[in-house]
């Protein structure tokens, strides 16, 4: 984010990068399941630096994210997809 927004706007900011975090397996199935769980594929993972040189992770919920596919097999997975990113998260 930092250089697209220096080339493309001239703004300065700090460092923040977005990765999207996919498991073909977990995709796979939902997709499977519903096609439209494809719109909310991958998960985001944000990378930020503050102003103290502290450096933050946040990881998108993969349970709200979807919340607008109203298919159980799709709702499973984000329930599995969480807790695992929540073990990831909690080793940082």
């Amino acid at each position: 984010m930092q250089s697209t927004f220096k080339d493309k706007l001239d703004v300065d900011f700090r460092k923040y990068r977005i990765l999207g975090a996919c498991n073909p397996g977990f995709a796979h199935k939902a997709l499977q399941s519903d096609l439209h769980a494809g719109t909310m594929l991958p998960c985001n993972v944000v990378v930020m630096e503050h102003d103290n040189g502290q450096v933050e992770i946040s990881i998108v919920d993969p349970v709200a994210s979807m919340m607008a596919v109203k298919d159980e097999t799709v709702q499973s997975i984000a329930r599995e997809v969480k807790e695992k990113m929540k073990s990831v998260i909690e080793t940082l």
